[in-house]
């Protein structure tokens, strides 16, 4: 068998993996159906009366177009825009519309206070606050799917009374919607006449100030229509007169230019340039005379010799014109240094006459500056006060126009015979759905909490040891159930996983011990042992429960004679040995146990006992009492060969069960492995490929065989081994 070698040669274990599956899903729900079907049922059931035995409540809804506020025409000056979108404005509406404001004065207006408290069986009226709460209970409010328009929906026991109800809530919020509208309005006209009283007076005050600095400074209409202060000079004389300063500037620096140009100038580059720049008729002779002279000298200077009278009279002459020349350009350039003094004396007095013009307009301005300041203060009041009055007036014209669309009821509510809570299908659905939910959480809860043993790899995993048989449920004597039994399948399988764990053939004694009571080790020890005896090997099955001893009332025989008279030394070993219908297999019972005899399985005779049966059989099985209840399976344990654990599928925590593995190795006991016992074949597929095979194959042939009638074992005839631990 698998299991059986995943021990190793060195007697180390490898537990398997654990991954979970889908079908362990399945598993606990199968093996939880009982508390999910149960917590199904409870839930169901409950859902389903709760909701037949509540009173019925019925709904009334009204529907409204609500927007915000806008007149009817646009006003005079102004044209309307949509305002912003804002997402919490309708959220707003729907928290107005449940208000105090909106339910007291619907309270009010329908008396509910006495209303409720006649249906509520109280003798005095209810307060409002307590009538507000159960009226806005029963009121929800929402948005209509993909639209602008709210519905208000009313739920109460009278369908009259619901259709009411919101019929008051939306009468009710159209009035408080359009008085707050026309208090808003009133107050805000009031507010702005007042404000422009106010402003008013200050432009009042401000023309009585503007009036005084006027005729203070003597202002002109034309100076305080066109706002700045008038020239004291003529503009057209102040014109010129920039005009001649300007022209003045210009002859100065033309004149003032050439002269010094001039006077940087040699003699002979002066005549030439005065010639051009300031012509002179008389300098124009001279200057001719001296050519004429020159020309006269050079050619004589070719006929006469320089000392000739009429050589040296024409050089005079010649000398003369050139003097005459130089004290000509000389006055020329005085002249033009005479001008350019002029020239300069003419600017400096129109740049004065510029100034001094300038200067007093100046200073009338600076002068009448806090009038002309006055003046825009008071244009500015002006302004604001004409503001506040076009407002004013805008706001009388917008109280006065009439308006629509600010809350209207598209579907006034009616009455309805239908009632809408409880709703029936709806609860009863939920109750179902709920009730699977819970019952499967509760079942997987449960079995987080079990820490049982449910799997071969919890044992495994756990214990570190190998799993060598899994036994199914409601197993019977396989003495009366014969060989052929489906049952005996799970025995041969744990027998052949014995012999192959068997190192010695010497080692032929076997207990099998359980951590607690009630987990099928006599049953196992009594079956292992006739399917040891039906393979032809002779076997001894040993009652040493000396407690609580049942293998004799399965065999049917008495239990006055046994172990414990060999044992004390009353009774040989042929004559404790009884035999059963099976010729290969004897059996020992427990005989009666002395209380002044507790310790007798840790004698010395004990010890003798096992060597002996041990030579006269081929193997020899000991029943024990549970290893934690009391010292006999710790010390059998220690005495016998070999020892296989046997554990009850779901019975006991895990930590038991490692705790009683652990008790075998600290005695010295040789645990061969695990048995794992009373598995529901049926409930857990998991566990279908060790024994479900067997069945159908046995099945069929119990099927096929028709001359061999059917083996039916009646109620009354058939044995029950009732596991008493």
């Amino acid at each position: 068998m698998e299991n059986a070698k995943t021990a190793t040669a060195n007697g180390t274990f490898n537990a398997p993996e654990v991954k979970l599956h889908f079908l362990d899903y399945w598993r606990i729900i199968r093996i939880r159906k009982t508390v999910i079907l149960a917590v199904f049922l409870l839930v169901t059931i409950t859902t389903t009366v709760v909701t037949y035995i509540q009173p019925k409540t019925y709904a009334s809804t009204v529907r409204m177009k609500v927007e915000r506020d806008a007149p009817d025409v646009e006003l005079l000056g102004t044209r309307q825009y949509g305002g912003a979108y804002d997402p919490y404005w309708i959220t707003t509406e729907f928290e107005t519309i449940q208000s105090k404001s909106i339910l007291y004065q619907v309270i009010t207006n329908l008396n509910l206070n006495k209303k409720w408290a006649e249906k509520f069986g109280e003798e005095n009226d209810l307060r409002t606050d307590i009538t507000y709460q159960f009226l806005k209970r029963s009121v929800d409010v929402q948005q209509a799917r993909n639209t602008s328009l709210i519905e208000i929906s009313a739920y109460s026991d009278d369908p009259q009374e619901a259709a009411v109800i919101a019929n008051e809530i939306a009468d009710v919020y159209k009035k408080s919607r359009t008085n707050a509208r026309l208090q808003a309005s009133t107050r805000g006209i009031e507010t702005l006449e007042k404000e422009w009283k106010e402003q008013d007076e200050l432009v009042r005050a401000k023309q009585a100030e503007v009036d005084k600095m006027k005729n203070q400074f003597r202002i002109s209409d034309w100076e305080a229509q066109y706002g700045y202060s008038m020239s004291t000079v003529e503009p057209e004389t102040l014109r010129k007169l920039e005009a001649l300063r300007i022209e003045a500037q210009a002859e100065h620096a033309s004149i003032s230019t050439l002269y010094d140009q001039l006077t940087s100038m040699t003699r002979p580059e002066l005549k030439k340039a005065v010639a051009i720049a300031a012509p002179d008729a008389h300098l124009a002779q001279l200057i001719d005379r001296q050519a004429e002279a020159e020309q006269k000298l050079a050619s004589m200077s070719e006929a006469y010799s320089p000392e000739h009278p009429d050589i040296v009279a024409l050089r005079k002459t010649f000398d003369t014109i050139n003097r005459q020349i130089n004290e000509r350009l000389d006055g020329i350039l005085e002249g033009l240094k005479a001008r350019t003094a002029q020239f300069k004396a003419r600017l400096d007095e129109l740049t004065s006459e510029v100034d001094k013009a300038k200067k007093i307009d100046i200073d009338a301005a600076i002068e009448r500056r806090p009038y002309f300041q006055a003046k825009r203060d008071m244009e500015s009041l002006q302004f604001m006060r004409e503001g506040i009055g076009r407002r004013v007036t805008q706001e009388k014209v917008d109280a006065a126009i009439p308006r629509f669309g600010i809350v209207d009821v598209i579907d006034p509510a009616e009455r309805s015979d239908r009632a809408v809570r409880p709703n029936k299908v709806l609860n009863i659905s939920l109750g179902i759905i709920v009730g699977l939910a819970v019952g499967i959480g509760l079942a997987f809860f449960i079995e987080y909490l079990d820490t049982s043993v449910k799997t071969i790899d919890d044992v495994e995993r756990a214990l570190q040891a190998a799993v060598l048989g899994v036994i199914p449920q409601n197993v019977g004597s396989l003495l009366e159930e014969g060989p052929d039994s489906p049952h005996a399948e799970a025995y041969r399988v744990l027998r052949t996983n014995i012999m192959f764990s068997q190192k010695d053939p010497k080692l032929n004694t076997i207990t099998i011990v359980s951590g607690g009571a009630g987990e099928g080790k006599s049953t196992t020890t009594f079956n292992l042992a006739t399917i040891f005896a039906q393979n032809n090997q002779r076997v001894l099955v040993v009652d040493s429960d000396l407690r609580r001893p049942s293998l004799h009332k399965i065999l049917k025989v008495s239990n006055s004679i046994g172990l414990t008279n060999y044992l004390l030394k009353q009774n040989t070993l042929e004559e404790v040995i009884q035999t059963t219908s099976l010729p290969t297999f004897d059996f020992m019972p427990s005989g009666k146990l002395p209380s002044s005899s507790m310790g007798v399985l840790s004698s010395l005779q004990m010890k003798e006992l096992i060597q002996d049966v041990k030579r006269r059989y081929d193997w020899v099985f000991f029943d024990s009492p549970p290893i934690m209840g009391v010292s006999d399976a710790s010390i059998l344990a220690s005495e016998v060969d070999m020892v296989l654990q046997v554990i009850q599928y779901r019975r006991y925590p895990q930590p038991m069960t490692i705790r009683a593995k652990q008790m075998i190795e600290k005695v010295g006991g040789n645990l061969l492995g695990i048995v794992l016992n009373n598995i529901s074949m049926a409930s857990d597929e998991n566990y279908y490929y060790y024994s479900g095979y067997y069945y159908d194959y046995y099945s069929k042939q119990d099927d096929d065989a028709e001359v061999k009638p059917k083996r039916v074992a009646k109620n009354e005839d058939k044995l029950e081994i009732k596991q008493k631990y």
